[in-house]
Formats: structure tokens, C-alpha cells, sequence
């Protein structure tokens, strides 16, 4: 991964949605509440692709750019306020909130992957932003970002150090044999973004919600055309591969999923196109 175009991805992500408001969308999942925390709705750029031809480009892209988010989710059990990822950090006070909640009503957080824009909000002037939280991390993501390997780390180090009392390592599952962390939400592994990209799979009273994290970062792209890849993928010869077969796997199994950087809503059903693609059908659309 060059994390130098992460970086660079980052601030023109932040600059394309300095002018957005945070958004919130609620939703079901038997008897636990999701909401979804946008901190920022905007677009992408198509220079992040690889291995999108002109024809894909010309297709699916219109002005060179497509709509792009940043989005955590906030899972309510009845017992715990679970939030799955910390975003930014720049709106997600404001959306907890706008579902009124507070930084000290969450009891656990889940990280997908430790990109900044998924940990950024653990951290405000220096200290935790959710003390009292016990912090659930894949052992290989983990692993990773704390070995030589992962060069211009220091921020995720810098976090992990902050909770390293607070933080569980956890060896995701598959969705055959997942990982349960809390009844009702799982933990699966999805990796190839990161080596311990993980999803999230939310089930209660036959319900259920897959979080899928980064599997997507494109959504008018990588729907269509699973193969494409983004330039900070740490592996996107593997990151392609589980897009392939968790989308078809969802799609097989009518689970609706949710993602990070899926456009409001966030939410929706996959359906299988006549090519080697899929179709998003937003959660308001059908």
C-alpha cells in the first residue's frame, strides 16, 4: 500500500466534503437498532482505480468522479451501544448526537481496519474519546500495523498505545464459522484492503445486517465491476478476490449490507446484473 496516496486520498476526501452536513439514517435489524453516522457525504476520484479500463470509466463515471461517504454505525442491543468504526473524528459527536448519544454511552467499538479514517475519532486533543470502551481489533490487523511492515504508521500505533488496556484481539471468522463477539454481532474476515479487514455481521430474531467496512470504496464502479481495485489496498490482488466471493455469497443469501463509504443511505440489498456485477438497491428504494 503507498500511504502517501492514502494520505493524499484522505485530505482530498476532507476537502471534497468540507461544505457537507453529517447524517444519520435509522434502521432495523429485528430487535436492534442501526444507525448510520455520516460524517461526510461527497465524491471520489477516479485517479484511486486500478484496472479500470476507458470503457468502465466512460460507463460508470460521469465528470470523473463518483459519490463516496464517510460513514461508522452505531448498533443499539438493548444491553450495549456498539459502534463499529470511529470515522474521522470531524462529525461523529455531532451525529451521536443528533440519535442522542454521547462519547460516555458507548461501550464497545469495533474496527474494521486501522486506516485513519476509521480510528481518527478514538482520539480527541490527545486523549481517549471513549474511556470507558473496550476496543475490539482483528490480531492480524493488529499484528500489522504494530510490525515493520507498515511503514508511516505512527498514528495507529499512537492509538493503539492509548487503548492498550482497553483492547481485545480477535481472530475473525467466516460466515460458516464466524466470530461471536457480542450475541448477535460477528466478526468475518474480509481481508485483502488490509491484512485484517474485517465485517461485521448483525443477526437478531432472524434479521440480519452485513457492515462490510471497505469492501467497496467506489460504489458506481466496484458494484458493477468487482475487479476493479483502489490504490491503498494493501493487497488488491486479494482485496479483488473477496469482493468477488462475499458479494456473491450476500447476494445469494439476500443479506442487506451496509458499508463505510457507501452513499446515504448506506444500506441496501445487492442484486446480480447480467455481466460478472451486481446492483445497489438503496434501503429507501425498495
Amino acid at each position: 500500500m503507498n500511504l502517501k496516496n492514502l494520505f493524499l486520498f484522505m485530505l482530498l476526501l476532507t476537502f471534497n466534503y468540507l461544505n457537507a452536513q453529517p447524517k444519520v439514517f435509522n434502521y432495523s435489524v429485528g430487535n436492534y437498532k442501526v444507525h448510520l453516522l455520516s460524517e461526510r457525504q461527497g465524491e471520489g476520484n477516479k485517479e484511486i482505480l486500478i484496472n479500470a479500463t476507458d470503457d468502465i470509466l466512460k460507463e460508470c463515471l460521469s465528470g470523473g468522479t463518483y459519490p463516496n461517504a464517510m460513514n461508522c454505525f452505531l448498533v443499539e442491543t438493548g444491553k450495549e451501544n456498539i459502534l463499529i468504526d470511529a470515522g474521522l473524528g470531524i462529525g461523529l459527536n455531532e451525529c451521536l448526537k443528533m440519535v442522542g448519544k454521547k462519547a460516555d454511552d458507548i461501550d464497545v467499538v469495533y474496527i474494521t481496519h486501522l486506516h485513519g479514517d476509521h480510528f481518527g475519532g478514538l482520539v480527541q486533543n490527545g486523549q481517549k474519546s471513549f474511556p470507558k470502551i473496550k476496543l475490539y481489533i482483528a490480531r492480524s490487523e493488529f499484528d500489522y500495523w504494530t510490525s515493520d511492515l507498515a511503514k508511516g504508521a505512527d498514528n495507529a500505533r499512537n492509538v493503539l498505545s492509548l487503548y492498550k488496556e482497553n483492547l481485545v484481539l480477535f481472530e475473525p471468522g467466516t460466515f460458516e464459522k464466524p466470530f461471536e463477539m457480542i450475541t448477535g454481532i460477528k466478526g468475518i474476515a474480509a481481508y485483502g484492503h488490509t491484512p485484517g479487514h474485517t465485517g461485521f455481521l448483525i443477526e437478531s430474531e432472524n434479521s440480519k445486517l452485513f457492515i462490510w467496512g471497505d469492501l467497496t470504496h467506489a460504489m458506481a464502479i466496484q458494484m458493477p465491476y468487482p475487479q476493479v481495485a483502489v490504490t491503498y489496498d494493501v493487497n488488491p490482488k486479494m482485496a479483488v478476490e473477496t469482493r468477488q466471493w462475499v458479494l456473491k455469497y450476500l447476494e445469494t443469501h439476500q443479506i442487506p449490507v451496509a458499508g463505510m463509504h457507501i452513499q446515504f443511505p448506506a444500506i441496501g440489498h445487492l442484486k446480480k446484473n447480467n455481466k460478472e456485477g451486481y446492483e445497489f438497491l438503496f434501503v429507501d428504494s425498495f
